[in-house]
């Protein structure tokens, strides 16, 4: 794994990039930062999946700027047990590259090329690498600087989202509490966000593994602030034998019939071209959803529950009603947070 050692840089609040830094809007994936030191905190989530799916293991270092509790951190979810894992650091043994997407927390480094870690606690021991190949990164041109598209050049926004990878190669394994899990010829994704805080209520689903290949799919609908009020937004993608199509509210793409329940969410997104059909389904029986931190200005202490190996119906049709794609998505991420209700149009 590759890194730039002589670039990295210590968290302090005297050091942090200037947001004047205009690199860093064309590059999600980097460090995004502060100069203030409370209200913020930036995460990447990193997910795994081995090659026959007995093995899903998700990881979200990042760090939490607020005058409560300032620290960096390391969460783990396991997508078929639903364990999850927080392990903590001083805010001070979070550093990053200043231009590239290359971060260290303690022993453990997170990166394009992929993640080496090192990690212990009370809860347990993780340690190993896997190396990422052939990443499908998300386009950014100055007309739609990544997922957001011009939101994202919208300043103090509550929430920034940004997608790093939509469909990777993995090779390595990883070692949790002294047994081995081997990812070689699997997949991975990697998305982000960063602000002051997660939003209200959200909607949030992901895969990448469908039975037709270079297919990857990620929709996040969510309670966006806005001046003095809000709106129901959303963003997303599915890609399909290497065509991304894109659907979201700035491509001016409605909702339709959204519906939500606790097992389950299905919806219809219409643009000019295309129709695109979901629905989420939540895996019956066992414990398969875990409890992560999220937070809210900067401190991590909101609870959410993920399931991480639900389901995903997606049928693509154009707008004479042909159909271009069917399929499942499985080892899916799957959120629904909050008062749901709000996100109706």
């Amino acid at each position: 794994m590759s890194h730039i050692d002589r670039n990295m840089r210590t968290l302090r609040a005297q050091k942090l990039p200037r947001m004047t830094d205009f690199r860093k809007v064309w590059h999600p994936e980097w460090f995004q930062g502060r100069r203030r030191r409370n209200n913020y905190f930036e995460g990447w989530y990193m997910k795994h999946v081995s090659s026959q799916g007995e093995h899903i293991l998700s990881f979200i270092p990042g760090v939490s700027l607020s005058r409560k509790d300032p620290h960096a951190f390391v969460q783990g979810i396991d997508g078929h047990t639903g364990q999850t894992w927080y392990f903590r650091y001083p805010s001070e043994a979070f550093q990053y590259a200043p231009d590239a997407f290359d971060i260290r927390i303690g022993n453990s480094r997170f990166s394009k090329h992929g993640i080496a870690l090192d990690l212990e606690s009370p809860e347990g021991r993780i340690a190993g690498e896997i190396k990422y190949a052939n990443l499908h990164t998300f386009p950014v041109s100055l007309r739609t600087p990544g997922i957001m598209g011009w939101y994202r050049y919208v300043p103090a926004m509550q929430c920034y989202h940004g997608v790093v990878s939509l469909d990777h190669e993995l090779t390595g394994s990883m070692q949790v509490n002294g047994k081995d899990h081997d990812f070689s010829g699997g997949k991975g994704y990697v998305e982000k966000d960063w602000g002051s805080s997660m939003p209200e209520a959200w909607i949030w689903m992901q895969s990448n593994h469908f039975p037709q290949p270079k297919t990857s799919f990620m929709l996040s609908i969510a309670r966006v602030p806005w001046l003095k009020n809000s709106f129901p937004g959303f963003l997303g993608f599915f890609l399909h034998e290497g065509q991304p199509h894109y659907f979201a509210t700035y491509t001016g793409a409605r909702i339709k019939n959204l519906e939500v329940d606790k097992k389950e969410v299905s919806l219809h997104i219409i643009s000019k071209d295309l129709q695109l059909h979901i629905q989420g389904v939540k895996k019956e029986g066992g414990k398969n959803h875990g409890a992560l931190k999220a937070p809210g200005k900067g401190h991590m202490e909101r609870v959410i529950h993920e399931n991480v190996n639900a389901s995903l119906f997606v049928s693509l049709t154009d707008k004479h009603g042909k159909i271009l794609f069917e399929g499942e998505g499985t080892h899916a991420g799957l959120e629904m947070i909050g008062d749901t209700s709000v996100l109706q149009g």
